[in-house]
């Protein structure tokens, strides 16, 4: 399975218009950019996410075929766990196919929205994602 992040822009400017579906973000030019269709080998999870200041990148959404979840609490992503290393966030969106890194970034950001309205979307990516595991 390939899962993909891909970038949704700076995250001081456009978190706070961050919904479901969104399919634009506004770049550091004040100029609104659309965020590109997903890679059609992109068949597992895809991350949105976004840069804050000192080039940290956080996710900000998590969606499958079957929901699109924005966080409350964006998560840090730490490249060797979550992505392996080697990997590296650019223009075109980052592919993975590591489904134990994946689940690890997925877990990890389930910890963090635990207490929020998102948590039980989160879950059923994650039970979804593992039932595809299983067969």
């Amino acid at each position: 399975m390939r899962h993909a992040l891909m970038y949704h822009g700076g995250f001081e400017r456009n978190a706070r218009n961050l919904k479901a579906g969104v399919s634009t973000f506004e770049g550091t030019d004040g100029a609104v950019h659309d965020i590109p269709a997903w890679p059609a080998n992109a068949d597992g999870l895809h991350f949105g996410y976004m840069e804050k200041a000192g080039k940290k990148f956080c996710v900000v959404r998590v969606s499958d075929r079957t929901a699109d979840v924005i966080l409350t609490n964006e998560m840090v992503v730490e490249p060797g766990r979550h992505l392996g290393f080697g990997k590296r966030f650019g223009a075109e969106p980052t592919l993975v196919d590591d489904d134990a890194l994946i689940l690890t970034l997925l877990e990890d950001i389930i910890k963090k929205n635990a207490d929020t309205a998102a948590s039980g979307e989160l879950l059923d990516i994650r039970k979804r994602f593992k039932d595809t595991k299983k067969k």
